[in-house]
Parts: C-alpha cells; structure tokens; sequence
C-alpha cells in the first residue's frame, strides 16, 4: 500500500452549482458526527448530515458555505450536504449572483 495523494483546495477545478431543490448555506454549528446546523438562503436553518461519500474525505467547519439537498419530507428541517465551495469558488459564486451575502 502507498500513501495517498492530498490534494489541496487550489487543484480543485470542478465547481458544483445548485440544481433545482438545491440551496447553498453557511454552517452554523457542528452537532457531533455526521450532523450539523446550516443557515440556508432560502431562509429556513436546517439540520443536515454529511453524506458516506464525503463523510472522510472533506472537512467541513463552521462558516464553510455548503450545497444542501433538502429531504422530500421535513424539507424545512432537514437536509443532505452535498458539497462544500472553496474560498475561490465562493467568490465566484458571490460575483455570479448565486450566494446574496452582504
């Protein structure tokens, strides 16, 4: 087994933009495991989990903006996050109109 390759946040090239259902947020507050409190855009504060996927392979901290995937049910409530937007892609996301933050 060799070690795995890190990469670091500026090689980062994809950029995931919010499909229909989807909103961005700012966390909030870190709840313990996979849990956290998010402040969505569209005005509601849910509880969301990280994904499997995710779960070892991004760190997510307080003030990180967040793409999150409401549940079909309890959908003011709770939600998936699906991704977490570096600082370039958050400035991106500011100056194309898709994050309204003052």
């Amino acid at each position: 087994m060799g070690k795995r390759k890190v990469l670091s946040e500026g090689q980062l090239r994809e950029m995931v933009l919010p499909a229909q259902n989807q909103v961005l947020g700012f966390v909030t507050q870190m709840l313990g495991y996979d849990r956290l409190t998010v402040k969505c855009t569209d005005g509601h504060e849910r509880t969301c989990r990280i994904k499997g996927r995710m779960k070892r392979k991004v760190w997510i901290k307080t003030g990180d903006v967040v793409l999150v995937d409401p549940w079909e049910f309890q959908h003011d409530s709770k939600g998936d996050i699906l991704w977490r937007y570096t600082g370039n892609q958050v400035e991106w996301l500011k100056n194309n109109k898709y994050l309204n933050i003052g």
